[in-house]
């Protein structure tokens, strides 16, 4: 960000705009589901992992890293004992709940609706092919 450019003239619609990337990460499947799983409470790797079903080691991994990155997750390193990971939102992390859960109740209560969409538009453009 240059000293001309102030957050209140950024904006996602322009290319250059680092919220672009922001946007990107935040709208992820996974993260969205990683915010739902840690807004329970702090959570290890494995743990996630394991309440994320399908996620790679690899992809957890990178999404962790970014949300870290980004503020939204603090990794704890419990050094008594063996060595354990643990995962939590920040404050800023916490305000992420609120929209993802509105994201993913409107997605659990629509899902019917959108398959159905998928149907008629894949029967429609099967009979428009042939």
């Amino acid at each position: 960000m240059t000293a001309e450019r102030t957050p209140t003239t950024m904006s996602a619609l322009q290319r250059d705009c680092p919220a672009r990337l922001l946007l990107d990460q935040i709208a992820d499947k996974w993260t969205v589901l990683v915010i739902c799983v840690l807004d329970e409470g702090p959570t290890r790797f494995n743990e996630l992992r394991r309440r994320v079903d399908g996620v790679s080691q690899k992809v957890l991994t990178s999404t962790l890293r970014a949300l870290e990155r980004n503020g939204m997750v603090e990794r704890l390193v419990a050094t008594s004992g063996p060595v354990a990971v643990t995962y939590r939102l920040t404050p800023l992390g916490t305000t992420l709940y609120e929209p993802m859960l509105a994201l993913y109740g409107w997605t659990t209560r629509h899902i019917e609706s959108v398959v159905d969409a998928q149907d008629r538009f894949d029967r429609q453009a099967h009979i428009a092919t042939r």
